[in-house]
């Protein structure tokens, strides 16, 4: 067999190729899929361009293409996808993607084609990168309004101490073993037109189910984020995990690799594809039940802090879900989640419910206090957003005082009708992060694991809760005080600090928060004079001197 001329293989440093192509050890079980025009388009391009590169004489061995994974998963599901990965036999991506950048330099190739200029974007390398899981460099072009990405054929061989890979070029077969999931590991061969299954990935799809190509503890260890991934894909496709797969996620060694070996970075990107997807209640709900809740939402880099409880969360959970799915005009989910943005907020806060009742230990001691745990395990745990920190930290101190209110309108307080109470708490809760409707929504939450304990439900039982909450938002929007955190003051600092004939200072802050406070037992008012009084009748209370 001839030796491939590596001078064509590319320059980069993470591939070792062989001396000669390995052959396929197994044929593949085989299937048909139909093609829509533009991907048709887009395969007789790029086996024009492989068969260009095979005219030249530059490779020994023929150029074979193959559509690889989610392409070809979804394909085979029915749905559209517009990422395509594809995958070379015998060399780099962008060796591959600069020889179809050199055949549609000719004339009668964009005639053939009826390639538009619009249709062949730039093309971008994107490096390698073991830290977040690329392991090799792939090119991507933007073709015919796909995101194509080029790589070739690949061998990964991980040892135990290092979670990087040696990769190499390698087989289809061994490209398709290394994959997370077999569902994954599916080839559409360009050149015969056929889907290649080197593993069970057929079956599978028809079974609904997701399992790995190698036994699960070894595709686990070599990359532990793989669990993540498989959660991910598990909850999106609306997939059952194999038994055996569940049973070696729960594995402490697995677990403990996947907590201290995997970057909290990388976790967190799992963690938000699977709340920000269709399905995230089932993907919390297999978090909870494969026993992986204590290794995802901690801080490795404290092992010391204390585990939370979270033998109610699926209440939690469960909660949010069925407010979701019941929201009507006026429902609790439709007032209080109100964008895509709220909704992601809403399924991290969840996340984290059984952290919100764990208190930290007084500070001692120099430094900075930490956060609340709940804010510490989105901060440090999935490395999430400095604004989803702080709605952590938001909902966390702000609770009490929400269940202070929310259970006065239970009880019919006396207070009720104080439009300024419930309108100045709302603007303490909105004042620094935003979202105070989130923050109400997770006190809900965090409540619903405690009084709707597993065991002592009963639906009467679930319906007296959310009736309370719903009492409590119904008050508020009758006070209409929701909108609160938007108030325009009717008179600023500087004016106020001339109608008392004083210098702006320290008092200012208080001061116009008294003048909110009266705009808000008085909303009908446009002059601001009865405000001006209600701060000079409170001079000495708010530390002003003078007349």
């Amino acid at each position: 067999m001839p030796k491939r001329k590596s001078g064509f293989l590319g320059d980069s440093s993470a591939i070792q190729p062989p001396s000669q192509i390995r052959k396929m050890a197994t044929q593949p079980t085989t299937t048909t899929i139909e093609l829509t025009a533009k991907e048709t388009q887009l395969k007789d391009l790029l086996l024009d361009t492989a068969r260009y590169i095979d005219d030249s004489g530059e490779v020994g061995e023929p150029v074979v293409l193959r559509w690889a994974g989610g392409w070809v998963r979804d394909k085979l599901l029915g749905v559209e996808s517009h990422d395509i990965d594809t995958a070379i036999n015998v060399m780099t991506g962008e060796a591959f993607a600069l020889k179809i950048r050199e055949l549609c330099d000719h004339t009668e190739t964009i005639d053939k084609h009826q390639i538009a200029e619009s249709d062949i974007g730039n093309l971008h390398k994107i490096a390698r990168n073991p830290d977040k899981s690329k392991h090799l460099e792939t090119t991507t072009v933007k073709l015919f309004g796909y995101d194509v990405d080029f790589v070739n054929l690949r061998k990964e061989t991980y040892s135990e101490d290092s979670r990087n890979p040696q990769v190499e070029f390698g087989t289809a077969e061994e490209d398709a073993l290394r994959r997370d999931a077999t569902v994954n590991a599916l080839f559409y061969n360009l050149n015969t037109g056929k889907v290649e299954d080197f593993t069970t990935g057929l079956a599978d799809i028809q079974l609904r189910l997701i399992r790995t190509p190698l036994e699960p503890l070894q595709t686990f260890m070599d990359d532990p984020l793989r669990v993540l991934r498989l959660v991910r894909f598990a909850s999106r496709l609306e997939f059952t995990v194999d038994l055996a797969v569940q049973e070696v996620m729960s594995d402490r060694r697995v677990l403990d690799a996947l907590r201290l070996k995997i970057s909290r970075e990388r976790v967190g990107v799992e963690v938000e594809k699977m709340l920000k997807g269709k399905h995230p209640h089932t993907s919390l709900e297999y978090i909870d039940n494969f026993g992986l809740y204590h290794t995802i939402f901690t801080d490795p880099s404290r092992p010391t802090i204390p585990t939370p409880n979270i033998t109610n969360w699926k209440i939690a959970y469960d909660c949010l879900e069925s407010l979701r799915q019941n929201k009507t005009p006026g429902s609790i989910y439709d007032i209080l989640v109100r964008s895509d943005e709220a909704a992601y907020y809403a399924w991290v806060l969840t996340a984290i419910c059984p952290w919100q009742t764990v208190e930290a230990p007084p500070h001692t001691g120099k430094g900075k206090p930490l956060p609340p745990f709940g804010a510490l395990i989105v901060r440090e745990g999935i490395k999430a957003t400095h604004k989803l920190c702080d709605l952590a930290a938001a909902s966390h101190n702000n609770r009490a005082e929400i269940m202070s209110l929310k259970t006065a309108v239970s009880q019919n307080a006396p207070f009720l009708g104080e439009r300024d109470r419930f309108g100045m708490a709302i603007r303490r809760w909105d004042a620094r992060v935003g979202h105070w409707r989130l923050q109400i929504l997770n006190a809900l939450l965090v409540e619903a694991m405690e009084v709707l304990a597993t065991g002592s439900t009963t639906p009467d039982k679930n319906d007296e809760f959310l009736r309370g909450w719903q009492l409590f938002l119904d008050h508020l929007q009758e006070l209409d005080v929701t909108e609160a955190p938007l108030l325009k003051r009717l008179i600023d600092g500087t004016r106020l600090a001339k109608a008392l004939d004083l210098k702006p200072g320290i008092w200012m802050a208080q001061a116009l928060e008294v003048c909110v406070a009266w705009q808000l037992r008085h909303p009908e008012a446009t002059d601001p004079a009865g405000a001006i009084e209600e701060v000079k009748s409170k001079r000495a209370e708010l530390g002003i001197l003078g007349e």
